[in-house]
């Protein structure tokens, strides 16, 4: 008798307008969370992390929508180092200081897979491509992006790296101002196109532009409702399956096309064609990492050619070391007078171990403008962390605010200063990751970071500006609380900038 009156429920749902399916199934969800997840009183027990104060309901749009703010307030309502929220049915638990940290990195049964799964949803999910892969498809995807970045393949890929560099800022003009949050990070969208995906996509302008536009639509299109109600036909989810049904339709157009015609190009896609790898790996390979390297490194290049318009003397100390390597590894005769041809001369090694200041600049800007809030799942027994126990099943997230932006730290911590000493408290630097969840394609982000800055800082004279053209005051600052790409307020900062050289 229910089974044939949830089937009659389901038939008269699906028959209705969309409108209507909508508001029937809004209002479901209010009953049922109105009903399941009130105020939360705290008389758990000691061992228990405290729960944080008020509605479980009104957590869950903070989380989401203003990370930065929900975590630091959670911290200061609580006096506590770890809190416990709901996610709906899910227990969230926070933790931080230096034992949290030790704990949450270094526990091999909190699993980053299923944390993010549940609580980012940024990623486009294709079941079996980008999501629910069995652990040999997610060590095989692992152990291709080792293979795109041995020496051999990087050296092959720093002149069309520079060349995808000179094409882009060519199009900026001698002269102009534009926002750098958002050209910087087409040009690192597009470099990282060229690296992970395929010469027929990266040498389409027009294909390239409609993938970020694609993955944009991800970005806009993730809410709460998307990651915890997915069943849920809201317009946000409508938009983020229509945009994952074109980029995985892009990408395996170019997969099919390549396998089909036998075409041999010198590019990540034939790397992983010779391997013979399974059609879906392909996709999911070039699906998931376009959107994770393309967010991390775009985000750190507009903020480190950002603070460098703002601090003159690490702008002219890394213009200074470009032209050393410059001067130590001159071209051949026969190459181009271009920028970029004068930079392709110089050798992988040297960019990897001769640029001391472009680390330091790196290092500092991932410091400040990595919004990361690192996620896992408890897949193992109960344990423990300051006292506290983290039940089995339980999703666990650590803010690197609470060590990159710890005064105690890192003094000052809002000032951009990549100077400053080595902090020898474990895990005291999460730049890359840390404990068995490091940045496995740091090699390449690398790369990509100091060529793309060294043709901005000789292609071109520039500065940072606000709205009405003069030198913001105070300079603009990360906004942690944009958890993707951790832009300033638009409209606040901007780039002018004219040609230095004639030939990119």
């Amino acid at each position: 008798m229910y089974t044939v009156g949830l089937q009659s429920a389901a038939d008269a749902f699906l028959l209705s307008s969309f409108k209507a399916q909508v508001v029937l199934a809004l209002f479901v969800l209010f009953v049922l969370l109105v009903l399941g997840h009130g105020s939360h009183t705290d008389d758990s027990p000691n061992q228990t992390p405290v729960f944080l104060p008020g509605s479980q309901l009104l957590a869950i749009v903070p989380f989401f929508q203003r990370r930065f703010e929900f975590l630091n307030d959670g911290f200061r309502k609580t006096g506590q180092t770890l809190f416990q929220f709901n996610m709906l049915q899910e227990t969230v638990i926070v933790v931080s200081g230096e034992t949290g940290r030790k704990a949450f990195f270094s526990n091999r049964h909190f699993d980053l897979t299923e944390g993010f799964k549940v609580l980012s949803g940024a990623i486009p999910v294709v079941r079996g491509v980008t999501s629910d892969l069995q652990t040999n498809q997610i060590a095989l995807i692992h152990k291709r992006l080792c293979a795109v970045q041995k020496t051999d393949h990087l050296s092959q890929l720093i002149a069309p790296i520079l060349e995808d560099c000179r094409r882009v800022m060519d199009s900026w003009g001698a002269s102009g101002k534009f926002d750098p949050f958002e050209k910087i990070y087409e040009l690192l969208f597009q470099t990282t196109v060229r690296c992970i995906a395929s010469e027929e996509i990266a040498s389409d302008p027009a294909l390239v532009a409609r993938l970020k536009t694609l993955y944009d639509t991800l970005d806009s299109g993730t809410t709460p409702a998307t990651v915890l109600l997915p069943w849920l036909p809201g317009p946000s989810l409508l938009k983020k399956l229509w945009a994952t049904k074109q980029v995985y339709d892009i990408v395996a157009h170019a997969v099919d096309t390549r396998v089909q015609s036998g075409e041999f190009r010198n590019d990540t896609l034939q790397m992983l064609v010779d391997a013979e790898d399974e059609r879906l790996v392909m996709i999911g390979f070039i699906m998931g990492l376009l959107v994770a390297g393309a967010r991390a490194t775009g985000t750190t290049a507009s903020w480190l050619i950002t603070f460098l318009g703002n601090t003159p003397e690490w702008k002219d100390k890394a213009i200074l070391e470009v032209e050393q390597l410059l001067a130590t590894y001159p071209p051949q005769a026969a190459q181009s007078s271009s920028l970029s041809s004068h930079l392709a001369s110089i050798p992988l090694e040297a960019w990897e171990t001769e640029t001391p200041v472009l680390e330091a600049l790196i290092h500092e800007t991932l410091r400040i403008a990595q919004p990361h809030t690192a996620m896992r799942r408890n897949l193992g027994p109960d344990t423990v962390i300051d006292s506290k126990t983290i039940p089995s099943g339980a999703y666990v997230v650590y803010p690197f605010s609470d060590v990159h932006l710890n005064p105690e730290l890192y003094p000052d911590p809002w000032r951009f200063d990549p100077s400053r000493e080595e902090v020898k408290t474990p895990f005291g630097y999460l730049g890359w990751g840390g404990g068995k969840t490091v940045c496995l394609g740091q090699r390449l982000a690398r790369l990509e970071l100091k060529l793309i800055t060294s043709m901005i800082l000789l292609g071109f004279r520039y500065s940072i500006v606000d709205s009405n053209g003069d030198r913001p005051d105070p300079p603009p600052q990360p906004n942690w609380n944009d958890h993707l790409l951790c832009r300033p307020e638009k409209g606040t900062c901007y780039l002018t900038h004219e040609k230095a050289m004639l030939l990119l």
